[in-house]
């Protein structure tokens, strides 16, 4: 027994100064794991939408692997963090989220410079030639526009398309249609051709669609899916070509005091990952799942038509005032918007051949 009692003893003190000595390397372990900084990513669409699943996951997923842990993002889908989708630039700006997708066009004539891709007819059909075009037209022209923030990446997704509940050939379909517009000269533009542009979120859209508030809407296939406008809408119209109707600008926006924070490792891998690298990846998601989309609406026995390049020319001429009115606009607050037009379909050409 008093051997056996030593031998207890014995063993039971080896293992409490291993543990003891272990505990603290348990810990280390786990320290060394655990994320250095921890970024609250803030946007508008369900978790479920290409946007989410495609995009701001991997790109969290790619920054959390190449810091090894010790940078984190949390991604709060549908506004989950409070607040409206108008509101998300200003949440990165006050540091309600440290970062936030969002649209200038939220925000109608706030950010005038980079309206200027929003204008009928300037983007191009492809999402991966007017993504790194905006992001570069950004970091020549618009520093000062987005001095309130950090901004990670600013961009253009591809051309959109009309989405009605009947079919549109020629202008004169459009005649009375009330149709969401994304951005204030979609909206001009549709006014033009004859519908009725309706500013609208996107989380508002399907309900005003079952309601019959709306006979359709713009935007581009990838956000089909998220929002059912597949099922809600049977005729889905595409403009051919480039340039294209319409397309629409985003920003990821951060927080600057909580950029100014970080390490400085931890910056370079984050800067890594933005900027044009970041538009080139977020053209690249537009353009795949536009095709996935579309062929996913195709297989529905949906509608997909196309107006002949001579009507798109005749659209193109018709909304010519829309720009009008802008170069206008723009020589009012002292900007050279021919110019601005100018540089942008240049950018857009130069991106658009690659």
């Amino acid at each position: 027994m008093g051997i056996g009692r030593r031998r207890f003893l014995t063993l039971a003190g080896t293992a409490a100064a291993g543990a003891a000595f272990g505990a603290p390397m348990v810990i280390r372990d786990a320290r060394a794991q655990a994320p250095q900084v921890t970024l609250k990513l803030h946007h508008f669409l369900p978790a479920v939408s290409n946007v989410h699943t495609k995009l701001w996951t991997p790109w969290a997923k790619k920054l959390e692997t190449e810091s090894g842990g010790r940078l984190k993002v949390d991604i709060f889908p549908a506004m989950q963090l409070g607040g409206a989708p108008p509101q998300l630039f200003d949440q990165a700006r006050d540091g309600v989220a440290d970062l936030v997708w969002t649209l200038p066009g939220n925000t109608p004539g706030r950010f005038p410079g980079v309206e200027v891709f929003e204008l009928p007819f300037i983007g191009a059909k492809r999402g991966i030639a007017n993504a790194p075009a905006v992001q570069e037209f950004y970091e020549t022209y618009l520093r000062d526009e987005f001095k309130d923030v950090h901004p990670i990446v600013v961009w253009a997704h591809d051309g959109g398309l009309i989405h009605a509940n009947k079919p549109v050939k020629v202008m004169e379909d459009l005649k009375g249609l009330k149709l969401r517009s994304p951005t204030r000269f979609a909206g001009e533009a549709l006014k033009a051709l004859g519908a009725t542009g309706i500013p609208m979120p996107i989380p508002q859209v399907p309900e005003a669609l079952a309601q019959r508030v709306l006979d359709g809407c713009v935007v581009p296939w990838e956000v089909v899916p998220a929002i059912k406008v597949h099922e809600l809408v049977k005729n889905h119209i595409d403009i051919p070509g480039s340039p294209t109707l319409y397309t629409a600008t985003f920003i990821l926006a951060m927080n600057k005091a909580k950029y100014a924070a970080m390490p400085a490792d931890l910056k370079k891998i984050l800067d890594d990952n933005s900027g044009q690298a970041l538009a080139k990846m977020a053209g690249a998601m537009w353009d795949n799942e536009g095709v996935a989309v579309s062929d996913m609406v195709r297989k529905r026995s949906n509608s997909i038509t196309a107006i002949t390049p001579d009507e798109a020319a005749r659209w193109r001429k018709t909304t010519q005032p829309v720009i009008d009115d802008w170069i206008k606009a723009m020589k009012d607050k002292g900007l050279d918007g021919g110019k601005m037009i100018e540089n942008a379909r240049a950018l857009v050409a130069k991106y658009d051949k690659v």
